[in-house]
């Protein structure tokens, strides 16, 4: 991977390539998008937390909206939808305030705790990008599920943080490429976004990009 932050990839991708490789690669790389209800939901939520550059401190705890943040590591960037600075001795000093503070990433999701780790792995990027931009340590960060309305704390571990790194990877050698992964359809399709252009049956003849191509050609 190359240096150059125009070379950098969507954080937020991490969750569409572990859901799903062939998904990611329709949205970041054959720049397919299809919204749904899930997709408008997430969308609605996320404005909540998504006001740039809003501060609020709370008594001992600093929060922040829509915090930028990327790692040149990974050579990903994107947006924290909050990140809480709680103070501490054995945390890092932030410029223009006073003491010592810990970070830690809080994601906002729309439903429920997922059985798979894409949420998981978005926020382990998450902490990866605050402590390569602050130079600290991130041991843990929190999901807040707004179906339960409740948020569950995520140990940041040294093997999600080597599975991100994994991924990141994989993510890059396929854009580099340009290549759209063939995929085993499965029950998980039926919640997906881009069901209707993904089209299964043309899987293993041609991308979505050249059959679009061809329909608009005929």
């Amino acid at each position: 991977m190359g240096s150059s932050e125009d070379q950098y990839l969507m954080l937020s991708g991490l969750q569409h390539f572990q859901f799903c490789r062939r998904q990611w690669a329709l949205i970041h790389i054959e720049q397919q998008w299809e919204e749904n209800v899930k997709t408008i939901e997430g969308q609605l939520l996320h404005q909540k937390a998504d006001q740039p550059f809003i501060r609020e401190k709370r008594g001992e705890r600093l929060i922040v909206r829509a915090m930028p943040i990327q790692s040149q590591r990974l050579q990903l960037n994107g947006i924290c939808d909050v990140v809480e600075f709680i103070k501490n001795p054995d945390g890092v000093e932030l410029a223009g305030i006073d003491g010592s503070y810990l970070a830690f990433p809080v994601e906002y999701k729309r439903g429920k705790p997922k059985k798979g780790d894409e949420d998981v792995i978005q926020l382990a990027a998450q902490a990866m990008c605050l402590e390569e931009m602050l130079l600290c340590d991130v041991d843990k960060g929190f999901i807040f599920y707004n179906e339960i309305k409740h948020r569950v704390e995520i140990p940041i571990t040294k093997t999600l943080k080597n599975k991100v790194i994994e991924m990141a990877k994989e993510m890059h050698h396929y854009y580099e490429n340009r290549y759209t992964p063939k995929v085993k359809t499965g029950p998980h399709c039926k919640s997906c976004s881009l069901q209707n252009i993904c089209l299964p049956k043309l899987m293993n003849k041609r991308t979505v990009k050249s059959y679009i191509e061809g329909k608009l050609n005929e």
